[in-house]
């Protein structure tokens, strides 16, 4: 069993920065892949990006490459989403969640945060 608790989220304007963060309970943290995906009012959830086990391998949505960076602290048991030159449609509920693989739908998931507000304005 993992349990994840996210802080970080936020308002901020366009064009700033945000770094979310994603606490796990556990000690097989460093045996998950995470992903970061978020949530948009009306909108399905929405893959972001993903980490592996050791950190070694990342994925991003082409929607935020370029933008965000995500990275973990297996000794902290934490994986970071850094998210730069933010954008209005960066609106949404990020969440975190943890799985065996990288991957960019929601069932491969078995873990999930409660989730942040992350709201840009123009």
């Amino acid at each position: 069993q993992v349990q994840l608790v996210e802080s970080g989220g936020g308002l901020v304007q366009a064009g700033g920065s945000l770094r979310l963060s994603c606490a796990a309970s556990g000690r097989t943290f460093s045996s998950y892949a995470m992903g970061w995906f978020r949530q948009a009012p009306g909108k399905e959830r929405e893959f972001v990006g993903g980490i592996d086990w050791s950190g070694g391998s990342t994925y991003y949505a082409d929607s935020v490459k370029g933008r965000c960076t995500i990275s973990r602290d297996n000794a902290k048991n934490t994986v970071y989403l850094q998210m730069n030159s933010l954008k209005p449609e960066d609106t949404a509920v990020y969440y975190c969640a943890a799985g065996t693989v990288i991957a960019g739908t929601v069932e491969e998931y078995n873990y999930w945060a409660q989730g942040a507000q992350v709201t840009v304005s123009s």
